[in-house]
């Protein structure tokens, strides 16, 4: 394990973003929606860039993407580009399929441009080099309720030991690339990359994460995601 952000491990991010994001009701994949002057993407892909121990970012695409490389970014020295599947599970297990020699991967939503540098230093100082790898999360706080297929509720659910997961999240690259091939092959649904570890007999770690680590998914999180990055840059420039 890494004693400190100093010791810069070379890691290599993994962005699916192969996504259409239809519930944000835009005619727009989420993704490419403009928050500050600059697509939620390339806020994301700064963030991670700006990592010293991310050493480049695999950006994996919709086939029928047209709005990438109309960015300055689809130019950039230290971004790849592949393209994805018809699930997550799918279009991360493309993107490790870029990472012939590396050991360990870091997957971080696309829709996620909120992530502070703080964060991906206390993952990678808690779960890199750890078999089961380890995400992000924060510890549920509202009152979680069990719903009826008729949207009543049936009993309110236990949260002590519940937890939101997050992204980014860190695995070695060829675990995680055998329980994705594996859990697709057993027709499981994968909804992050954890699951898909868990499903293949592992138990990664939660490290706490910022509440502000939001994903943007719904037309009032772009809101929400102005002011946190707002926020950010008026920090950076005080």
């Amino acid at each position: 394990m890494i004693s400190s952000p100093t010791d810069k491990p070379q890691i290599i991010a993994v962005v699916p973003a192969a996504g259409i994001g239809s519930r944000m009701q835009s005619t727009l994949p989420k993704q490419y929606l403009s928050i500050l002057g600059k697509t939620i993407l390339e806020h994301t892909v700064a963030k991670l860039l700006a990592h010293p121990a991310i050493q480049r970012v695999v950006i994996v695409l919709h086939p029928q993407d047209r709005y990438f490389y109309s960015l300055t970014l689809a130019a950039h020295p230290r971004i790849s580009t592949t393209i994805g599947g018809d699930s997550r599970a799918e279009s991360v297990l493309a993107g490790l399929t870029l990472l012939a020699e590396q050991d360990w991967v870091l997957v971080h939503d696309a829709a996620r441009p909120c992530i502070q540098q703080s964060d991906i230093d206390q993952l990678l100082c808690q779960a890199l080099h750890k078999p089961q790898g380890g995400i992000l999360a924060v510890p549920v706080s509202d009152t979680l309720k069990q719903a009826t297929a008729q949207q009543t509720i049936s009993s309110t659910v236990d949260r002590s030991t519940l937890w939101q997961a997050l992204t980014p999240q860190l695995f070695n690259v060829e675990r995680l690339r055998m329980c994705l091939k594996h859990a697709l092959a057993k027709q499981q649904i994968i909804t992050d990359e954890a699951s898909a570890m868990e499903f293949g007999g592992y138990q990664p770690l939660l490290i706490r994460g910022r509440k502000d680590n939001i994903k943007v998914t719904l037309p009032e999180d772009v809101a929400l995601a102005t002011f946190y990055l707002q926020r950010q840059e008026d920090i950076a420039c005080a």
